[in-house]
């Protein structure tokens, strides 16, 4: 389980997050939406102790992530909204890399990496140097390299970017079966039908706090919406709306 506590994060005089509360249950896919600079990035970053709040805290399991984020990193898969894949490595090279920084055995490494490029349909790019690969390529060897050593928590920025329809099948077949073995992800998308799809509940984010939070039939009827693209664009005005009336 992830617990965000009143969580807030400022830059100077700029606040990103403002008092911001969430709990991700095991078992449960939810999805994050917000307009660029609502303070997505900020609390996935947040969330693996790359930044430190400015109040409030984080725990996953039951452990502080600003006090022991190496231990939390281990129980994390961490797909960032940039691949970053080590250009001179392989597919395969890089998924094992990450494995192997995991602490995974090189049986258990060979055994997960085949699995996930047969589940991915990376077969065809296994072998190839990440120099030159397409963005559907990259992101596909990114989740792999994300999940590799079986994460009790999955935290995704656009995971589906730049897949074609059978990978984003695939992607969503794995999200359900981690799903399924009691696992907890955060899924951030602006893709509504991949959210509609994918996602247990969706919490609407914007100007750092949070607006929305239940499921998509939830977040619908309570904005009087026909559907969740309608109910997420009202939700994002109403909060810059509101922004713009107490400046």
């Amino acid at each position: 389980m992830i617990e965000i506590d009143n969580i807030s994060k400022r830059f100077g005089d700029v606040v990103a997050l403002d008092n911001v509360s969430l709990r991700i249950n095991d078992g449960e896919i939810v999805g994050l939406l917000g307009l660029n600079g609502a303070g997505k990035s900020t609390l996935m970053r947040l969330l693996v102790g790359l930044l430190v709040p400015s109040e409030g805290r984080i725990t996953v399991d039951g452990i502080d992530v600003a006090q022991q984020p190496d231990i939390v990193r281990h129980k994390l898969g961490v797909l960032p909204d940039t691949a970053g894949l080590y250009k001179r490595l392989t597919a395969r090279e890089n998924i094992a890399y990450f494995a192997r920084l995991q602490g995974m055995d090189e049986p258990a490494i060979a055994s997960a990496c085949e699995n996930l490029i047969e589940l991915l349909g990376m077969e065809t790019i296994a072998e190839r140097y990440a120099d030159g690969f397409s963005l559907g390529e990259r992101m596909k060897t990114a989740l792999a390299r994300a999940i590799v050593h079986g994460p009790d928590h999955i935290l995704l920025d656009e995971p589906t970017n730049g897949l074609d329809v059978i990978t984003t099948r695939a992607v969503r077949r794995l999200l359900h079966a981690q799903k399924a073995a009691g696992k907890c992800v955060l899924f951030s998308s602006h893709l509504m039908y991949e959210v509609e799809n994918l996602c247990d509940r969706v919490v609407v984010i914007a100007r750092g706090r949070i607006v929305a939070d239940g499921t998509v039939n939830d977040v619908v009827a309570a904005t009087g919406c026909a559907s969740l693209e309608e109910a997420f664009v009202q939700l994002s005005e109403i909060k810059e709306q509101d922004n713009v009336a107490h400046a």
